[in-house]
């Protein structure tokens, strides 16, 4: 009895062996058809691949899309910056080209002024209800500034000083409605033209520049420049002031007025500077006389 299931167990082995080789040299065979087993097994792994591969793939792509939406969140906050400190390099550059062109301005100045001493000055305060008729700044008596000396910028004249305490002044500008605020004035030509600036014109922004001879011919086809004929005794002469653009008779019409355009801005003042007069009046002259002086 053993024996027999002994050779049972031989003949099972065999034929598997049998089965086996059969079954691999048939795999092996170059063939165009599947058998219905292995299209079987074929088909249920690709269904299993196809039903996990799905998912995975959307996984893989919703994690690779939160990092590109991370990455993108993170330049786009660089370029903000960089942004940022674009916009503010900026405003610093067109601030220091406007700084250097008004310096470039006073240098020019300063050479055409060489007859005059020039005390350098900044507007540190301005009142919105005077905002055309004074300015405050920062040099006063301890530099040397007094009453009445004129008050340039690059561009012309602005006004005169006011008022002096030690540190600081104040400044009447030429647009101040004040009927003392007054300056002897000169068109430069073939025949020079005199008068006086006398009041300011608020709704055409001209000064009025009176006392014109009446048989005076001003050609406004050409440009009529007016500036300051130091005949007052107060202001050196020299300082422009503006641009001749109309001339009509007065109000009594024996002379004539005209409106002058500032060659200064008086709404955009920043930086000014004090004109202090070097020459001097044949009444100064005695005074210093008297003192000594030469």
């Amino acid at each position: 009895m053993p024996q027999f299931f002994y050779n049972k167990r031989l003949i099972v082995l065999l034929v598997s062996i049998i089965i086996l080789v059969a079954l691999i040299g048939f795999s092996l065979n170059d063939r165009s058809k599947l058998s219905w087993p292995e299209q079987f097994l074929k088909d249920t792994i690709g269904w299993f691949q196809s039903v996990f591969h799905q998912p995975a793939e959307y996984a893989a792509g919703f994690f690779e899309n939160i990092s590109e939406i991370k990455n993108t969140f993170e330049e786009n906050k660089l370029l903000k910056a960089r942004l940022d400190e674009y916009v503010e390099l900026n405003a610093r550059v067109m601030e220091l080209e406007k700084e250097n062109e008004r310096l470039r301005g006073i240098l020019d100045k300063k050479e055409s002024l060489r007859d005059y001493k020039l005390i350098q000055a900044n507007v540190i305060a301005r009142n919105p209800d005077q905002w055309h008729e004074l300015i405050f700044i920062n040099k006063g008596e301890q530099h040397g500034v007094k009453k009445n000396m004129a008050v340039i910028t690059s561009e012309g004249m602005v006004g005169k000083i006011k008022q002096v305490s030690q540190f600081t002044s104040t400044v009447q500008l030429l647009s101040a409605v004040d009927r003392t605020n007054r300056i002897s004035a000169v068109v430069k030509g073939n025949k020079d033209i005199f008068g006086l600036i006398e009041g300011y014109d608020e709704k055409k922004g001209a000064l009025l520049f009176k006392r014109i001879p009446f048989d005076v011919d001003i050609n406004l086809a050409e440009k009529q420049t007016v500036i300051t004929s130091g005949l007052g005794g107060v202001f050196p002469s020299g300082l422009v002031i503006g641009e001749i653009t109309e001339v009509v008779p007065d109000e009594h019409g024996l002379t004539q007025m005209a409106y002058v355009k500032p060659s200064a801005k008086f709404f955009d003042i920043d930086h000014i500077m004090i004109v202090e007069r070097v020459s001097t009046t044949p009444e100064e002259d005695l005074v210093e006389q008297s003192k000594g002086g030469v």
